[in-house]
């Protein structure tokens, strides 16, 4: 008999070949859909119908901004005591103040007004807020410590306070650009903060570094390479700041440092009315509306921006 043992051999299993080979692996997909964080904010923004809806109010303000003869004939100086606080009839749907001028014609003019101190104000505050927050947040050190001390001045003086008192100052010569700079001066604190402290995240990041890396020059990699990238959260602020400039415009004028009275003004129309609010408050009521649609507008379409420009709160949906 053979002492030899049985040996059992086992089983080989081997995987099919991939015909494809590893370029067709790590090959890109030309053909998928491509994504960033605006195609991705777009594409969220495309389904929330409070975006919608105040899209088209601001769309419909800038309309009736730009070409306010479209929706009204009448002018809004075009005043006579006869028509003292008289109903509404044809032509004159909102009725007449206590100076006997139209009131929907005050109102549609006023739109211009409150859009233009706006839009002015905005422009001063991201010019002086992206500079200062871009330099202090990108080089640091003595440049941060200087600027932002700088900031906390500014940011201790309440801007309507310091409004009312360069307006107060200006009484012979009061227009829209005055009003704004006025506001537009004092309110860039909180922009170059939030600017900051989002370039502090970004010029961490391994394309900075790159650059710096190929010999491209600070200033050039801030303003191509760390700016881009930060300036999401400016255009959330701006676009509540929009807000806050109209909001700013109308106290200052309700308060009588505002424009001057030849200058259509929902703040001053206000002021002027609420002397008879007992009687007849539709005067006060109607301008008031335009101001409050006209804020909570810019509210909501901020709002709606700045949760699709977050990804982690597009998530958490």
């Amino acid at each position: 008999m053979s002492n030899e043992i049985p040996v059992r051999r086992m089983a080989h299993y081997v995987a099919e070949l991939d015909e494809g080979g590893l370029g067709a692996v790590d090959a890109v997909r030309v053909n998928e859909r491509k994504s960033n964080l605006w195609l991705d904010a777009w594409r969220d923004l495309r389904g929330r119908w409070m975006f919608w809806v105040s899209a088209v109010f601001v769309f419909l303000l800038i309309v009736v901004a730009l070409f306010p003869g479209l929706f009204v004939q009448v002018s809004p100086h075009a005043c006579e005591l006869a028509n003292s606080n008289a109903d509404p009839r044809a032509g004159h749907p909102l009725g007449f103040d206590f100076q006997g001028c139209d009131v929907y014609s005050r109102v549609i003019h006023g739109t211009s007004t409150s859009l233009s101190v706006g839009v002015i104000v905005t422009i001063i505050i991201a010019v002086m807020g992206i500079v200062i927050g871009a330099f202090a947040g990108f080089f640091g050190g003595w440049v941060d410590s200087l600027l932002m001390r700088i900031g906390d001045m500014f940011f201790a003086i309440p801007y309507v306070l310091a409004a009312v008192v360069i307006m107060s100052m200006f009484l012979a010569n009061r227009n829209i650009l005055v009003i704004s700079l006025a506001i537009g001066f004092f309110g860039w604190p909180s922009l170059a903060r939030i600017l900051r402290s989002e370039i502090l995240r970004v010029r961490s990041s391994d394309f900075v570094m790159a650059s710096e890396a190929l010999g491209v020059s600070r200033v050039r990699t801030m303003f191509t390479h760390v700016l881009p990238n930060s300036i999401a959260p400016v255009i959330v602020v701006s676009t509540i700041g929009l807000a806050a400039a109209i909001t700013a415009e109308a106290t200052l004028s309700f308060l009588g440092v505002g424009l001057p009275s030849d200058v259509v003004s929902w703040g001053s129309d206000i002021s002027q009315a609420q002397i008879r609010l007992r009687t007849d408050p539709m005067p006060l009521i109607y301008p008031s509306i335009a101001l409050s649609l006209t804020v909570l507008s810019f509210i909501m379409l901020g709002e709606t921006v700045r949760d699709a420009l977050d990804p982690k709160a597009r998530a958490l949906r």
